[in-house]
């Protein structure tokens, strides 16, 4: 047997730089979460997300107000019907995170708006339909990710890539 390289930590060393790892990175994800929180870090790429989201809403919002300019309130009426991906929770937390995302991405306006470019040549009523669903997919997206809703880890419901939402939030501030 060798003897134990000097250089090596101790298993209690070990454990000690571990722990000291995981509070670093709970702090760093507090500053993070910190962030989140308007006036507090308005160079914080968390905000920069917001902003960039919440213009994202507002061009939807004037585009569906200039192209389908007698139907722009369907934009606000649909709005909720987009959270029914949530319906997945009831399954999982890991199922609800899947068809939460795969709502609440912009792939899914951006293929169903070039579907409406493409329709065009074929059928203007359906471009119309497939133009208004997108714009209002995507406003809805836009707004979710401005309020600070975003793509949901699967760990829980609260957690986002923007950060933690509702009571997780103001718990992990109280710590």
């Amino acid at each position: 047997m060798t003897a134990p390289d000097a250089a090596s930590p101790t298993p209690d060393a070990a454990s000690a730089l571990s722990a000291e790892a995981l509070n670093a990175a709970e702090a760093d994800e507090i500053r993070a979460d910190e962030a989140v929180h308007p006036g507090t870090d308005v160079s914080g790429p968390v905000v920069v997300q917001r902003v960039e989201n919440g213009a994202i809403a507002l061009a939807a919002m004037i585009a569906a107000v200039v192209l389908y300019p007698g139907w722009w309130w369907v934009l606000l009426a649909a709005f909720l019907l987009f959270d029914l991906s949530m319906l997945g929770y009831l399954r999982s937390t890991r199922a609800g995170a899947v068809s939460y995302n795969l709502v609440h991405s912009y792939l899914g306006p951006a293929i169903l708006a070039a579907c409406a470019a493409i329709w065009l040549v074929f059928s203007a009523p359906a471009a119309w339909w497939l133009g208004l669903i997108a714009l209002t997919w995507a406003f809805h997206i836009g707004v979710d990710r401005a309020l600070g809703y975003g793509l949901k880890l699967p760990d829980a419901f609260e957690h986002t890539h923007l950060g933690w939402i509702g009571r997780a939030k103001s718990g992990r501030a109280q710590r």
